[in-house]
């Protein structure tokens, strides 16, 4: 008989399905905190105890705190001490919720886990008391473990249960990004899919990232497939300009002469937005062409007047939707070319320095595509 879904006549029960639903809406907030660099406020012996148990070689202490996480979240009457039924109605099931839940989801996440924390650590019917450590080797990382499930279990207020998980949460996804992600490769597109593909990775909160990965291969593949003598140069998201000498987030040189300067945005274009980018990166760096790539809302009309003006000058200021302009190139290129820019944009989503969540992104939309 198959397992139910919820555990049923007693006080400890768990719904799993809100189990899953919770856990994927924290980790959400967990991975935008991640990418602000704005981990959870927590005490300082919470931090300590969680560094410690991520830094620990047993995993299982951080996937079994993860279920007590959210079981304390779910249900206040859970005794997270007594994760086996057998120890009474205030129990609640550990093990089935690793693994009709937790594990799962971690791996569905590409987040590095084992398969089995109950079994991989704990003897059975064991219970998250002083008294089990003394039968364990990293004595250390039980302490760190039992000092959460301290806190979790004194936690009163709704807001301070969930800051708890979300910290957790934000130590698995720093453990991801560490980790090395295997990008999924897919040898060809239709145009109809690409443009499914392209719209919905535009979506993912990337800190503007993602256009320019697309932007950066689809130059780089007019480059290659027309065979041009460009030099394409660009730096992450946020770089300053003025620091590193470029005049915008891709600068693509022919003879160190500049030919175009492209600057990737999510933010409003106005006015004040292209005097200031004329002052300092235009102008200093006698750029004749330079490219406003937008991925979120439509340039406001006093920054298409300044464009104007600037260009009475002799600089070319224009406003491009990134997503039309890549997908209307790759209309026009032809299968080979195709071909080319999807190798670029993996290559590019291979480098380390992009963000291990880009990488689930791509294979979840890719994935979604083929099946």
């Amino acid at each position: 008989m198959a397992r139910r879904a919820r555990q049923q006549g007693t006080t400890g029960s768990i719904d799993y399905e809100s189990a899953r639903r919770l856990l994927a809406d924290v980790f959400q907030e967990a991975e935008a905190a991640f990418h602000h660099r704005t981990p959870p406020v927590v005490p300082l012996h919470i931090r300590e105890s969680v560094e410690t148990l991520f830094s620990s070689r047993t995993q299982s202490y951080r996937e079994a705190l993860l279920g007590c996480a959210i079981a304390r979240n779910l249900n206040p009457a859970i005794n997270l001490r007594h994760p086996y039924m057998n120890h009474g109605d205030d129990a609640f099931n550990g093990r089935t919720l690793d693994e009709q839940v937790i594990n799962p989801f971690l791996q569905d996440r590409l987040v590095p886990a084992s398969r089995g924390p109950y079994l991989a650590t704990f003897r059975r019917s064991v219970k998250f008391i002083p008294e089990t450590r003394s039968g364990l080797r990293d004595q250390a990382g039980y302490d760190a473990f039992l000092t959460v499930v301290d806190a979790l279990e004194t936690a009163q207020e709704s807001s301070e249960k969930r800051s708890l998980l979300r910290y957790l949460l934000y130590h698995f996804v720093a453990l991801r990004n560490e980790a090395t992600i295997d990008v999924m490769e897919i040898r060809r597109l239709s145009l109809e899919q690409y443009d499914v593909l392209i719209g919905n990775l535009l979506q993912v909160q990337s800190g503007g990232l993602m256009p320019v990965l697309f932007a950066v291969a689809m130059f780089q593949t007019i480059r290659d497939c027309f065979e041009l003598d460009w030099e394409i140069e660009w730096q992450g998201i946020n770089v300053a300009d003025q620091a590193s000498g470029v005049g915008g987030d891709i600068t693509i040189k022919r003879d160190a002469s500049v030919v175009l300067a492209v600057e990737i945005t999510e933010r409003l274009i106005d006015r004040s937005r292209v005097v200031s980018t004329f002052n300092t990166k235009i102008a200093p760096h006698g750029i004749d062409d330079y490219l406003f790539f937008f991925s979120g809302a439509v340039p406001k009309d006093d920054a298409r007047e300044a464009a104007k003006q600037f260009f009475a000058q002799g600089h070319e200021i224009n406003f491009v939707p990134v997503k039309d302009w890549v997908m209307t190139t790759l209309a026009t290129i032809g299968p080979r070319c195709r071909r080319i820019f999807t190798e670029a944009v993996l290559a590019l989503l291979r480098e380390r320095t992009v963000p291990s969540a880009l990488k689930v992104a791509w294979n979840d939309q890719i994935r979604a595509l083929i099946t």
